[in-house]
Order: structure tokens, then sequence, then C-alpha cells
């Protein structure tokens, strides 16, 4: 998922950074309510993650006018009001879930599972993406072929859900950088080679037809017989 998280605390926003992107997300961060808002506007994420109270704009007019604007994307508040009555304030502003800190990772996660899940079917109309026999289920964050269950690690994941999103067509490595890896620039390393191939053999490996296809001098195409 692309997420935006905006927090103006440095030790929570690198806690919320790094442990998302370790599960394979992609995420941006802004430290004010009025960049947050910016971000927002600007851009399609699949959910948002934000602080109530925030330098020069707090969270909550943050949420209302994101509503205002006609945006539904899913939005998690993350504060240190943790009241009945914040907490009903939080959601009557627009919010879709209201987590309080401390807070475990792994609540949020779920949180953040349960708040995509909701916004999928409606807005996007699919819970599995099906290549040939190659079956990705969002819900479940599952990979299958032919029935046999493929473990994948959660930049594999991520990689795959890109591909299954363009099946038939070329995949560039900016494509791939600026998609999976959230890089703007070509670090020039073989990174996206080394788990392409890694991708490869657990797709493909045993199976007489490959899916996943080299597309010499321009990147790779993910695609099932002659689709």
């Amino acid at each position: 998922m692309r997420l935006l998280i905006v927090e103006d605390d440095a030790e929570t926003a690198r806690y919320l950074t790094e442990g998302l992107r370790e599960e394979g997300h992609v995420c941006d961060h802004c430290h004010t309510g009025t960049a947050g808002l910016a971000a927002a506007l600007g851009q399609d994420y699949d959910a948002i993650i934000i602080d109530r109270m925030l330098p020069e704009l707090d969270g909550l007019s943050v949420v209302r006018t994101l509503r205002a604007e006609g945006r539904k994307t899913p939005v998690l508040v993350l504060s240190a009001l943790g009241q009945v009555d914040d907490r009903v304030k939080g959601l009557r502003a627009g919010s879709d879930d209201y987590l309080s800190k401390p807070f475990a990772f792994s609540e949020l996660l779920a949180r953040l599972d349960a708040l995509t899940r909701r916004a999928v079917p409606s807005e996007q109309g699919e819970t599995v993406l099906r290549v040939g026999d190659l079956e990705l289920d969002l819900l479940a964050r599952t990979a299958r072929r032919a029935g046999r269950e493929i473990t994948l690690l959660p930049r594999e994941y991520r990689i795959l859900e890109y591909f299954m999103r363009r099946p038939g067509r070329v995949v560039t490595r900016t494509m791939l950088l600026e998609g999976v890896w959230d890089y703007n620039f070509d670090p020039q390393t073989n990174v996206i080679d080394v788990h392409v191939s890694r991708l490869r053999q657990k797709i493909d490996k045993g199976f007489d037809a490959p899916l996943l296809h080299t597309v010499r001098g321009a990147g790779y195409m993910l695609r099932a017989g002659g689709s």
C-alpha cells in the first residue's frame, strides 16, 4: 500500500515509517498539518495515518477538509488524546478509525488492513487479482499458483501486486523504483534485478509455462499465454 504519515514527533514518525516499510508498504511522511493536507490532496494514497496535534493545522481540521473536498481515503487518527470524547470527536470529524498512543504496532497494522479491506471492494471492485493460474488475495495477502501456496516476503508481495495490476504491460525499472521502492532516482544497483529474480523463482519454478518475462531493453512483463 501507499501510505501517508502525518506526524510531527520525529521518533514516532521514524518508528512508523521503518515498520511499515519493513511490511512492504510505500510511505510518505509530512511533519505539519499543512504539508499533510497538501500531500493528501495532491496524491492518491491507500490510507492516511495522522496525529491530532500538529503544527500549523491540527489533524482533525485536515480530516474535515479532506472530507469536504470529497476525498474518501481511509484515515486512521493516532493521538495521545484517548478519552471517549476525544475518540468521538475524531470519528465525527470524518476519520475511519482512532488509535490512542502508546500503541502496539501489530494493532496498528491490523487496523490499517481492516480499513483498506473496507475500501477495496467499493473503490476498486476486486479483492483477488488473477493472471493465468496465479492468484493474489489482497485481503489475506496470500499468493497461489495452480492452488499451490507461494510464500512471499513483504517486498516480493508488493512487486507481485504491482505486476498483477498491470498484466500484459511492460513494467520498467523506473516504474518499479517509484511504485514499490518509492525512489525518484535510480540508485544504480541491481536491487530490482535481485528481487525480480527471486520472485520469478517463486512463481515460475516447477511450472511449464513461465508468467514473468524479461523484455529486453525495456523491463519486465507478467502475462499468461497470449494475454
